[in-house]
């Protein structure tokens, strides 16, 4: 089963890659007292992801925030240098985007989001997804029914959950 609104995030660990090298961010520590946006694509540097999917959050970003959206989180079960570079490649960063990796997929098994697509190589992957997070409790929780599609998880359709 899926997160819905007014369930709280799982305990969770995610990756990034500091100043010296891959380092752990508690997902819990990270939004507490805050009003988070948190997306979740299949992976980087995947068609909709990179075409649709980030990009409508690096255009958006400064939306987000002026809706009050303190941290802006894009996860993917991929590894933390993949995330780093496909964060750097997409604008992410300039954003204030955060790029966490979900490298053995714990994070998004634990709110029911993960599948396999063993044809294209997609193995325990995320389901495409964005969240509102206040508190560490869920606000809203907007998921796609296919992962090839960016039409309720996008910027612009979180940002009527805000």
């Amino acid at each position: 089963m899926s997160l819905s609104a007014g369930d709280t995030l799982p305990d969770a660990t995610l990756m990034h890659l500091g100043a010296e090298g891959p380092e752990e961010i508690n997902l819990n520590e990270l939004v507490a007292g805050k009003k988070v946006v948190i997306f979740a694509v299949p992976g980087a540097y995947t068609p909709t992801c990179s075409s649709a999917h980030m990009p409508s959050f690096v255009k958006n970003a400064d939306a987000l925030k002026a809706k009050g959206v303190d941290e802006i989180i894009c996860v993917s079960v991929n590894d933390v240098f993949v995330m780093n570079s496909w964060g750097k490649d997409m604008g992410a960063d300039a954003a204030g985007i955060h790029c966490f990796a979900d490298g053995d997929s714990s994070f998004t098994k634990a709110i029911g989001m993960d599948f396999s697509a063993p044809p294209v190589g997609l193995i325990d992957r995320s389901k495409r997804y964005a969240m509102v997070v206040n508190d560490g409790t869920v606000t809203a929780f907007q998921a796609e029914e296919s992962p090839g599609v960016c039409d309720v998880s996008g910027a612009e359709h979180i940002m009527d959950a805000l």
